[in-house]
């Protein structure tokens, strides 16, 4: 990109307010048995378990999550996750006392075993369709949209039950998490140095493609979906990067992030909560909680130190150099990134993604916080200091590949 982008300001229409009492109704009530027997995921590589590793593996290609330093706090060896240890999803599924979610695609050909969960975020991953991107100058290096996950996870269900309302009651009693997606849609575009004029168009493209995939998981029989907002993108140090050297005015001056780019993915959030609200008034006995990333995450940029980030938020551990440890050229567990020796005193992991520290924060404010709407209910959780239900840091086994 020649010279430093321009970042101009954006409107954004604020969210309705939601009637209090419908709120209450919504708050989130467990599954009738007490907790939900199962995780079902789709999104990008903030959830992704190790699916765009195998589809890497399958074409013969290589990803730089594929290699160490991923991995390296808790599992020990790179598992695709795009961080060095566990991800939220991760400590979603520890805190109900289900096994880790396998990813989807795996490659021996046997039929499917939801088992208690499956998988379905890519790294990379957009909520709009390749083409979609690809008609607007630029590629993005997944097909697996929000529709193929959502496709993929239909032509699980033959595996999963052997009749319609098996189909419902397995689906009903799980937990969907819904992302994050969409915030790959705009990164990529971003990278590929279009303005944040040319990507304001998305954003309602983005939210209609995941309340469309919404209502087919209602229609399903979901009863439970968790769709997260974006991160601050403007505290990123990929974007603090690509951005580096704009004028004093672009920053916040409490946490150095880009103004502007966090104005756009609250825009984004904004209006994802509208659409969200207006289902909640069609579907008022589903459970349709918002996870509120952006603001969860917002606390260790504000207050880095008193989350244990005394390396601060904004700088990655692993890159390429640079004033924030990233280089474009040069990605974590490349042959001349370097890797910090504290990974858990940063918030920030390779430049694009965080570290399992900033995601346990994360974790944190909406499963156990008040960073979720309606909040969150966490009775079916369970005490892992005090209940060993299994051995963490083994992998669950690869599922069936279709593709």
């Amino acid at each position: 990109m020649n010279g430093t982008p321009t970042l101009p300001f954006i409107k954004c229409p604020m969210a309705p307010s939601f009637n209090l009492f419908l709120m209450v109704l919504l708050t989130c009530a467990l599954h009738t048995n007490g907790c939900y027997t199962s995780i079902i995921s789709f999104g990008d590589s903030l959830a992704d378990t190790g699916n765009a590793k195998q589809l890497a593996i399958f074409k013969n290609v290589e990803l730089h999550s594929m290699f160490f330093p991923y991995g390296e706090t808790y599992f020990h060896n790179p598992t695709g996750r795009c961080s060095n240890g566990r991800l939220i999803v991760d400590f979603v599924a520890e805190s109900l006392g289900l096994p880790f979610i396998p990813p989807y695609v795996g490659g021996d050909g046997n039929a499917i075993d939801f088992g208690q969960g499956l998988n379905y975020a890519v790294a990379s991953a957009t909520a709009l369709e390749a083409s979609f991107h690809e008609a607007r100058g630029y590629s993005v290096p997944t097909n697996a949209s929000l529709r193929v996950q959502l496709e993929w996870f239909k032509q699980s269900l033959s595996s999963m039950c052997a009749t319609l309302s098996d189909c419902r009651q397995l689906i009903g009693s799980s937990l969907i998490l819904m992302g994050e997606i969409g915030g790959n849609d705009y990164n990529h575009a971003l990278v590929a140095g279009k303005s944040i004029d040319d990507i304001q168009p998305y954003v309602p493209l983005v939210i209609n493609t995941i309340v469309t995939t919404l209502n087919v998981l209602i229609e399903l029989g979901a009863q439970t979906v968790i769709i997260p907002g974006n991160l601050p993108i403007g505290c990123s140090a990929a974007f603090l990067t690509i951005y580096y050297g704009s004028s004093d005015e672009e920053y916040d001056s409490t946490t150095g992030c880009l103004i502007r780019l966090n104005k756009f993915a609250e825009c984004h959030n904004e209006l994802l909560q509208s659409e969200l609200n207006r289902i909640r008034e069609l579907h008022p006995n589903v459970n349709i909680i918002y996870g509120d990333y952006y603001n969860a995450a917002m606390q260790f940029y504000r207050s880095p130190d008193d989350f244990g980030f005394s390396n601060g938020a904004l700088k990655a551990c692993c890159g390429g150099k640079g004033p924030y440890n990233y280089n474009q050229s040069t990605e974590c567990a490349s042959q001349f990134s370097t890797s910090c020796a504290e990974p858990n005193t940063y918030a920030n992991w390779d430049g694009l993604h965080l570290t399992e520290a900033a995601y346990r924060v994360i974790y944190k404010s909406l499963f156990e916080g008040s960073y979720t709407t309606p909040q969150f209910n966490s009775l079916c959780t369970i005490n892992l200091g005090k209940v060993d239900r299994r051995d963490l840091s083994k992998e669950i086994p690869y599922t069936t590949y279709q593709y």
